[in-house]
């Protein structure tokens, strides 16, 4: 029985940690790369599941797609939601942040004031009723086992799409020329700049790259934790960002995936060992990050290391 439970656990709060850690990749690489902590991340993660949802009743309502072929509409829904909102977190860098840079005090501000900003921009277009709640359809239906424990077909696409998004990037960032420009301008603003490196270009990209990374965080969390996504969705992102770089250390890709992992495991592990633990899982992240800021205030891997 206990075996079973522990099995259960790893599993399930693998999964669940895989997903943590994308919903936090893209806040951890604008900090690395720029030295921006961009709160408007969490509200990327709500406007992409948003975008994800809105398209995919779209693509359905339509029917243009073969019923032998489910996975079609949110291969698609996914891929335009990307886009769009890299493309949104892109202009609202080059309109507010980089105007600013520099000044972490005035980035803070305007990224709060921008997510309340976003939230309205929300009810707007969406109505009060869809904003406070729309639902996501799982990316998969039915069940698969893994050694002895079943597991959503949708979350398991979930985790394995978090792995591949993270294999991706790293390949990315080691092996094109502009991940390896990206990685100078993070160890050295003014050699980079020296050898001809377009910092706002690069910067405006790393925006959009971050963007889109939080859009596939909220559409793999609210397809497969909550079921459903509400405008005010954002700070529950924004805490989860918080939780895994802390854990992993700001501007550490490979601490982002190893935090994910870690709030997953204890997050599933409290929920279901503890007794109504369940009541408590949104408070899980801070309960997390307070510890860490107690024992290792630099994560376990901070930028110093991870950049060497």
């Amino acid at each position: 029985m206990v075996k079973r439970m522990l099995e259960s656990i790893i599993i399930i709060g693998t999964i669940v940690g895989l997903i943590y850690a994308i919903i936090a990749l893209g806040f951890t690489l604008v900090y690395g790369i720029s030295g921006i902590v961009n709160l408007t991340h969490g509200v990327f993660i709500v406007v992409g599941a948003y975008l994800y949802g809105v398209l995919s009743d779209y693509l359905l309502k339509i029917n243009i797609f073969p019923p032998e072929s489910p996975y079609l509409i949110p291969i698609i829904a996914m891929f335009l939601s990307f886009i769009f909102t890299a493309a949104i977190g892109s202009i609202f860098y080059r309109l507010t942040l980089h105007q600013i840079l520099g000044d972490e005090i005035s980035i803070l501000i305007a990224s709060i004031c921008s997510c309340l900003i976003f939230q309205k921009l929300i009810y707007i277009t969406l109505g009060t009723s869809q904003a406070f709640a729309y639902r996501i359809s799982p990316l998969a239906y039915g069940k698969i086992r893994i050694i002895n424990t079943d597991v959503l077909t949708g979350q398991a696409l979930a985790g394995t799409i978090s792995l591949i998004t993270f294999i991706a990037l790293s390949i990315f960032i080691s092996k094109t020329k502009v991940g390896r420009a990206m990685k100078a301008l993070s160890q050295d603003l003014e050699a980079s700049m020296l050898m001809g490196i377009s910092t706002e270009k690069l910067y405006m990209l790393t925006t959009a790259i971050s963007a889109g990374l939080g859009s596939l965080g909220g559409i793999l969390y609210t397809s497969t934790v909550t079921f459903g996504v509400a405008s005010y969705m954002w700070m529950s992102g924004l805490a989860v960002s918080f939780t895994v770089v802390v854990l992993g250390g700001l501007g550490s890709v490979k601490g982002s995936l190893l935090g994910g992992l870690i709030l997953g495991l204890a997050e599933i592990s409290a929920m279901t060992i503890l007794p109504g633990a369940g009541v408590l899982q949104s408070s899980i992240p801070f309960i997390v990050i307070i510890l860490v800021l107690i024992i290792r205030p630099k994560g376990l891997f901070g930028k110093r290391i991870e950049m060497e």
